[in-house]
């Protein structure tokens, strides 16, 4: 699933494209997506018509849409969701799911080349030459969705027991600290958990353990004070490098709204890279299966006490 850094790329994809722009109509194209709706797929597109995009908002890696009006659309990407921006008479991608036409709007958005319908969703896409656009929800596995969160512009209560992420202005770096050193499960497992601190999946939680050279399954309350900050600040670290790069992208699923991909995988020093040698000392990294995923990690610097 993406995490931190690949939903603030598509957030801020997003937010120069939806921000003040009226939905002038909605089409669900497959009703998966829109599931939780409790009128169904028509009732879904009749609801959001005539709403206007406030700017999109991010908690940890999880994304909504506000509404001018207080409520929001809540998106869940899932493992590989993606919203496309493309002129509305372009050729769909495959595994588009919901459109949504756009009215135009004060900031006029610039006339750009139709995508090709072969292209393999790493090309610019556009709004073509009317400025209107149309929002498209790509959804390949559909494990993602998209519902309507009443009154949910500043915080969705689906969201509300979400910890705040390392980004955010609030978080409180001290009681994230305590949180952690008062579990006794594997510090990995903590990283993990979305109600302790937001945003950090596998894949940065790896990256972060192998910079504070920690074996994932050491429990986090034998963890000083001192050594959760140094994880956390790492963890922040490496997600605002991954940021800085687009995110990191392993496949064709995650673009960003123009069709780009993350390119931070070729940064990575653990995630991935089983066999290869450890960028510190020069062992194979391993790959270990925890928690129904893999691991990775370096059996020389990150040993298990």
């Amino acid at each position: 699933m993406p995490e931190l850094p690949e939903v603030e790329t598509v957030r801020t994809g997003l937010a120069g494209i939806v921000t003040g722009r009226r939905i002038d109509g909605v089409r669900v194209l497959h009703p998966r997506p829109v599931r939780r709706h409790p009128g169904g797929p028509d009732d879904f597109a009749a609801t959001l018509t005539g709403r206007t995009f406030a700017e999109p908002r991010r908690r940890g890696k999880y994304l909504w849409l506000p509404f001018e009006d207080g409520d929001a659309l809540l998106a869940h990407l899932g493992m590989s969701g993606q919203f496309r921006l493309d002129a509305p008479d372009a050729p769909l991608l495959p595994n588009t799911r919901v459109l949504f036409d756009l009215g135009q709007s004060g900031d006029p958005l610039a006339e750009l080349v139709e995508p090709d319908p072969a292209a393999d969703g790493t090309g610019d896409v556009s709004t073509g030459s009317t400025g209107a656009g149309q929002l498209r929800f790509i959804d390949q596995r559909m494990f993602g969705g998209l519902s309507l969160s009443p009154g949910g512009a500043e915080l969705p209560a689906e969201l509300a027991h979400i910890g705040r992420d390392p980004f955010d202005p609030a978080f409180d770096l001290a009681a994230a600290v305590r949180k952690i050193r008062g579990k006794r499960s594997a510090v990995k497992r903590v990283l993990l958990d979305q109600t302790v601190v937001s945003g950090i999946g596998n894949i940065y939680a790896d990256e972060a353990l192998w910079r504070a050279r920690l074996h994932y399954d050491r429990p986090a309350d034998t963890l000083t004070a001192a050594k959760v900050r140094e994880l956390l600040g790492h963890a922040r670290d490496v997600m605002a490098e991954a940021l800085e790069q687009g995110g990191t992208s392993f496949d064709a699923l995650y673009v960003n709204v123009n069709g780009s991909s993350g390119y931070f995988e070729r940064a990575l020093a653990s995630y991935g890279r089983e066999g290869l040698p450890c960028l510190r000392c020069g062992r194979p990294i391993k790959r270990e299966p925890f928690m129904n995923r893999s691991s990775f990690r370096c059996p020389s610097c990150q040993r298990k006490r």
